[in-house]
């Protein structure tokens, strides 16, 4: 149940950014048993002004073909997971999308099942209490 939010400057055409999603999205139900309907995501293309970051924070070079992609996932995912999707997801943008590992920034947001509604106004996986 992920959602994914991914930003980057603009400049990427539709095709481009759809290869981009299906990558991610690939990463997720390879790597920590993401169903492949289970496809949320919302993508930013930003002005190269509001796009800030440090181009070599931990000594890692960084251009403006930067993505931060936030992911906001139930929790439980295993330390071995979770680094088998970083590296995954880097992986597959880079041979479908031509963004070099260098320029994937991943954040994962870790919440409970009561934390989400998947539409209806309920919250479908909450325990009853």
């Amino acid at each position: 149940m992920p959602f994914v939010r991914i930003d980057l400057i603009k400049g990427k055409e539709a095709e481009e950014l759809l290869i981009i999603s299906q990558a991610v999205h690939l990463a997720l139900t390879e790597t920590i048993d993401v169903p492949m309907d289970d496809y949320f995501q919302v993508i930013t293309q930003h002005e190269a002004h509001e796009f800030n970051y440090d181009p070599q924070y931990m000594n890692i070079c960084r251009t403006n073909e930067l993505l931060y992609i936030q992911i906001t996932l139930k929790e439980g995912r295993s330390l071995a997971k979770k680094k088998a999707l970083y590296a995954r997801m880097a992986e597959l943008l880079q041979e479908r999308a031509g963004i070099r590992p260098a320029d994937v920034m991943i954040i994962l947001l870790e919440n409970t099942v009561e934390n989400w509604s998947f539409g209806n106004g309920i919250a479908q996986l909450a325990p009853e209490k």
